[in-house]
């Protein structure tokens, strides 16, 4: 599947505020948008013996995440599953209209969601755990 702008589904107001509405969405479109760091550290943990970064974007002069996926050697994992890590972005900043800054992630994963302002596992309507870890096993690694 080629990369798709996580923008594209971004969630709407009521999508945002009862998470059993964001839960019911599909699986892309959950892991898009409001569960896309809980996919990336999945995706990471779900390799132990590869050396899986978790990256974020953000708009330039704006210090809030807007997407974060896992990356290993030139790829990028996301709701689009594995693609070239260059068309992951410029997908994005093409639908963003305006030129990404790449964030590489150091934290864990709490301390990335207290700083970030993103939820942690447990404050989702249902565990994403099982969900990601699905859908990180529909995809091919690019080293498979």
């Amino acid at each position: 599947m080629a990369a798709i702008a996580a923008g594209a589904f971004r969630r709407t107001p009521i999508e945002r505020s009862d998470q059993r509405v964001a839960w019911d969405r599909t699986d892309q479109a959950f892991f898009a948008a409001g569960a896309c760091h809980i996919l990336a550290w999945v995706c990471r943990d779900s390799y132990p013996d590869r050396s899986i970064e978790i990256t974020a974007v953000h708009l330039p002069g704006e210090r809030e995440v807007f997407h974060t996926y896992a990356a290993w050697d030139g790829w990028a994992f996301d709701h689009s599953g594995w693609n070239p890590e260059p068309q992951l972005l410029a997908v994005n900043a093409d639908f963003e209209g305006q030129p990404l800054t790449r964030l590489k992630i150091t934290e864990g994963l709490a301390e990335f969601c207290e700083k970030y302002h993103h939820r942690m596992p447990n404050q989702y309507w249902r565990d994403p755990l099982p969900r990601a870890r699905d859908y990180v096993g529909r995809y091919v690694p690019p080293w498979a």
